[in-house]
């Protein structure tokens, strides 16, 4: 098995000088060579902050030269990296700091203002280091090259803390095997080599980017385009001026393309045809059939739609490549682990029957931190984990994903998927955002309801959705009511945050009344 370290090295003996990271803003680049004298750096300067190996080192920065090379650097140097979700409130952002142990912080100025008060109030012996994304942290001390500590493919290498839709955040543990398998796995399911670049445009702070755009091309000796963040304008500009062969994105941004799109006109030709590009990969949360077929339509780019899981250092299923022919609605199939569907009694599940979509692999988690009793729920003692996923599988091996066991809408005793809503809902025309959840009802124990945003300028009655769904989707799963709000609440991938809807739901009822 191989460290993150032994990517780095092996790629700085055999191509020194290729880029492997280009930041668009300040025109910079990161050669394979740069990126180890760089993690050398940041192990010397640590060390000399008198932070160990296995200590953990967060970071609090937007996309951009430095995040990356801290991001990779610090797992280099047998630290333990805790990318901070950016977008936190205030709360959140102190519990995962504190729970992390945290010793020291990479802190972006802009971010520093917003998060002033969290930022005054970590403990004394917390590191603050001012950190320009471009230019580097300002170190308050200065370490000569040091002794790097032997490294071993289960040490801890990353620490991920979920978004916490419900509860407090848990703190998914991450090895080097962990990564390194999820890195692989994305090669392996894209057939990813060194002559490919990426275009990442989704947060460091979050699993995908980490795994699947930077460590993708770093298992392959590859490259990655790495704007500030994702702009509807900008997106396809990029890909065309920095040859970029693919792209991972969420179903959201999906949407947004798609709505510039149908304002702005694209034009391919312009952007000299997008040559080299091969694909577009979509995940982090399910992809409307209807959407994905209008996205290729339109941009004439496959998307390929696939999943992951924080817990699994992110891709665990993935369709197969073009020209090989993709199943909409559903994520793929199973590569680089193991997957499989199981009974409320743990009993593997015949095809086509529901059940909890269980993982197994060396891409799959230490554990959570500092959580036994979460971890002994989440993992049984060979390995496979549970992902609390409803899925099903067919005949040829092709998972689908129809909600999570949490979301599941139960109604009148009769199972109800949200994502069965979510679908109908995306063939409006005027609908960018939608989700379906449940409302607990006197009369059925829960009734479905449903939320959406339009796209600007768009136009859509409740009565005109309505008529659509129980046409598509019959009385029984037709939302007792539609809600039109101007953004859905997402999590820092982009994935609409279902479990809110009910609150936001109720405080919306509340105002209006």
């Amino acid at each position: 098995m191989t460290t993150l370290r032994d990517l780095i090295d092996d790629n700085a003996r055999s191509q020194p000088d290729k880029p492997f990271l280009l930041a668009p803003e300040p025109g910079t680049q990161m050669g394979y060579a740069q990126l180890r004298e760089h993690a050398h750096a940041i192990a010397a300067h640590l060390e000399a902050l008198g932070i160990a190996k296995g200590d953990k080192v967060a970071m609090l920065l937007p996309n951009g030269y430095w995040t990356t090379a801290l991001l990779l650097g610090v797992m280099y140097s047998g630290r333990v990296i805790v990318p901070l979700n950016a977008v936190s409130g205030d709360a959140a952002l102190s519990y995962v700091i504190e729970h992390a142990d945290t010793r020291a912080v990479f802190v972006d100025d802009e971010l520093a203002d917003r998060y002033r008060d969290v930022l005054a109030g970590l403990a004394d012996d917390v590191v603050q280091i001012a950190t320009d994304v471009d230019r580097g942290p300002h170190w308050p001390a200065h370490g000569d090259d040091a002794a790097l500590p032997e490294l071993d493919v289960d040490d801890d290498a990353i620490l991920m803390y979920t978004s916490g839709t419900t509860g407090k955040p848990k703190g998914v543990l991450l090895s080097h095997r962990n990564a390194v398998a999820g890195g692989r796995n994305t090669a392996t399911g894209h057939a990813l080599a060194a002559d490919d670049r990426a275009l990442c445009v989704l947060p460091l702070y979050h699993i995908n980017a980490q795994m699947v755009t930077v460590m993708g091309p770093l298992v392959t000796g590859g490259s990655v385009v790495m704007p500030r963040r994702f702009r509807t304008a900008t997106f396809w500009p990029l890909i065309a001026e920095y040859a970029c062969t693919w792209f991972s994105v969420v179903p959201t941004i999906i949407a947004y393309l798609l709505e510039h799109a149908e304002r702005e006109g694209f034009d391919r030709a312009a952007l000299g045809g997008l040559r080299v590009l091969r694909f577009g990969r979509s995940a982090s949360a399910p992809l409307a059939p209807e959407m994905h077929k209008s996205f290729e339509d339109v941009f004439g780019v496959p998307i390929v739609e696939t999943m992951g899981l924080t817990e699994t250092a992110a891709q665990i299923l993935a369709n197969p490549m073009p020209p090989a022919r993709a199943r909409y609605g559903s994520p793929g199939i199973a590569v680089g682990n193991e997957a499989k569907v199981i009974d409320d009694g743990g009993s593997e599940c015949a095809r086509d029957t529901p059940g909890e979509l269980m993982i197994r692999g060396d891409n799959v988690m230490k554990g959570y931190y500092k959580n036994p009793e979460a971890t002994a729920q989440a993992l049984e003692d060979d390995g496979w984990l549970h992902t609390g996923d409803v899925a099903y599988c067919d005949a040829d091996g092709f998972f689908f994903i129809t909600g999570r066991i949490k979301e599941l809408i139960i109604k009148g005793g009769e199972n109800i998927a949200p994502r069965e809503i979510d679908e109908a809902l995306y063939e409006h025309p005027a609908v960018l955002e939608a989700a379906g959840f449940g409302m607990p009802d006197t009369r059925y124990g829960q009734e479905v309801m449903a939320c959406v945003a339009l796209k600007p300028g768009a136009i859509c009655s409740e009565s005109e959705l309505a008529e659509m769904l129980e046409h598509r989707l019959g009385p029984f799963k037709k939302p007792k009511r539609i809600y039109f709000m101007h953004d859905l609440p997402k999590g820092p991938s982009g994935k609409i945050q279902r479990l809110k809807l009910p609150d936001l739901v109720q405080q919306q009822t509340e105002r209006a009344s």
